[in-house]
């Protein structure tokens, strides 16, 4: 049997709406916001009928902690304020429905009814998605292997509550994808995704575009325009890479997570955000504080959770799959049905993938489009993927013993080892120095020692 929970501080009020509601669900009550939370923690109800005036605290601060917590049950706002301020008001804070006191309980009972349909709806969908995280597939992304069902498991679970996520990865893992699902399954989903690419404006732009500005407020300014937090109102704001940003938008964008206020270019006045804030970058982000290139009080405001996507070259089990799923698109695209043969699947799995799965599937586009047959071949693969696995195997056969073992020198034979062994790490992980740092099982601060040592730069420096 569904449950609901009445949270009102009059006795009289939940008496009301007890009787009115029997028979439709097994029915609790409780007089104040503390009451509920323990409540709520402890049955999940399926529908939460909520007063909006409380002696103790008042029920819009209850709606955010529902949200922030990931508590996805519809609420019923009752309340004897009778206006389109407090309504509206509710409304934004995530209620499903408002209804005043005074009401007819004939009213009450069918919107009560109409909100328990749609939360059985909802655990069903959810249950649903958890299905489908089992089978390798979230929303549009898809993998098998244990680094992205872990991924998966994550992102569901942060996707209920309202906590600001930061996710890393190299380009071309699928930051973006992972971003817009969390936002799909969250409580905002019906309202704004907006998508911000902090790498591709110009410092002097950014700020006008992510806050907006007022007429005149600089040349050209022409008209007002609100900027992406204003836009993200009540939904998600999505900075993609974000370690990209200069150090005065990064203090504006603090003051903004703090405060939940902007200010326009040439305003004079805040303006109240409501939004979920998701980051995404590429960079090492502690990296670029020792480096005093990014500030670490934001740091530590966009990593509430942390979701790191894994490469495609560490989990390359996942390749098979995600070719197959690329030509069944690309050959509804394109109107071609083309399969892989096994000795062109294997040159796939040689390849290291550096662009990683928006790599893979130019590629498979590539090879599908120039394609001749129904079958792709080695042949019919592009050089990079091709001459790379070719190169490998010609390496393994020819049995060339590295430079290091021809050295008399024990010592001289270390250094070169040592020198290859961590090049070949740090291009592995794009130079990377925390990420090579523990594969190799050292600490960071040893490994900058170490390649101080050894005169190992990153190319261009």
């Amino acid at each position: 049997m569904q449950r609901i929970l009445i949270v009102d501080d009059e006795a009289s009020a939940r008496y009301g709406l007890r009787r009115a509601l029997e028979g439709m669900a097994q029915v609790t009550e409780v007089d104040s916001a503390a009451s509920a939370r323990e409540r709520i923690a402890k049955d999940e109800p399926d529908l939460l009928l909520l007063d909006l005036v409380m002696p103790d605290e008042d029920g819009l601060s209850l709606m955010r902690w529902l949200r922030e917590n990931g508590h996805e049950m519809p609420v019923l706002i009752v309340s004897a304020l009778d206006t389109a301020k407090s309504a509206l008001e509710a409304v934004r804070a995530g209620a499903a429905d408002y209804i005043t006191k005074g009401f007819d309980i004939d009213e009450l009972r069918a919107r009560a009814a109409n909100l328990l349909r749609l939360s059985e709806l909802d655990r069903e969908n959810r249950k649903l998605r958890r299905e489908l995280v089992a089978e390798g597939q979230f929303g549009r992304m898809i993998g098998k292997s244990a680094a992205m069902r872990r991924i998966f498991e994550m992102a569901e679970r942060v996707a209920a509550s309202d906590a600001t996520v930061l996710i890393l990865g190299e380009s071309g893992t699928g930051k973006d994808l992972l971003a817009q699902e969390i936002h799909a399954r969250s409580s905002r989903a019906m309202r704004a995704f907006v998508a911000v690419n902090c790498a591709a404006l110009p410092e002097n732009l950014i700020e006008s575009e992510l806050f907006g500005h007022e007429r005149g407020a600089f040349t050209g300014a022409m008209q007002l325009r609100k900027g992406k937090f204003e836009l993200a109102h009540g939904g998600t704001i999505f900075l993609d890479e974000i370690g990209d940003m200069n150090s005065v938008t990064q203090a504006k964008v603090l003051r903004a997570i703090e405060n939940r206020t902007i200010e326009r270019l040439g305003g004079t006045h805040m303006i109240e955000v409501d939004v979920r804030i998701i980051s995404a970058t590429h960079r090492d982000l502690r990296e670029e504080i020792d480096a005093g290139r990014f500030r670490e009080d934001l740091f530590y405001r966009l990593r509430v959770v942390t979701l790191e996507m894994p490469t495609l070259r560490e989990r390359k089990d996942d390749l098979p799959l995600l070719t197959e799923v690329f030509l069944q698109q690309l050959g509804e695209r394109h109107g071609r049905r083309v399969r892989i043969t096994p000795e062109a699947m294997q040159e796939l799995l040689r390849h290291d993938w550096p662009g990683n799965v928006r790599e893979l599937r130019n590629v498979l586009e590539r090879t599908v489009v120039m394609s001749v047959g129904d079958a792709i071949t080695p042949r019919e693969l592009p050089a990079e993927v091709f001459q790379a696995g070719g190169t490998a195997r010609m390496g393994a056969a020819n049995g060339a013993a590295p430079e290091f073992l021809n050295e008399l020198d024990f010592r001289e034979a270390k250094r070169k080892f040592e020198i290859e062994f961590f090049k070949r790490k740090l291009e592995r992980h794009r130079w990377n120095v925390s990420k090579t740092a523990a594969e190799a099982g050292l600490h960071r601060q040893s490994l900058q020692d170490k390649l101080r040592e050894l005169g190992i730069q990153r190319p261009g420096k």
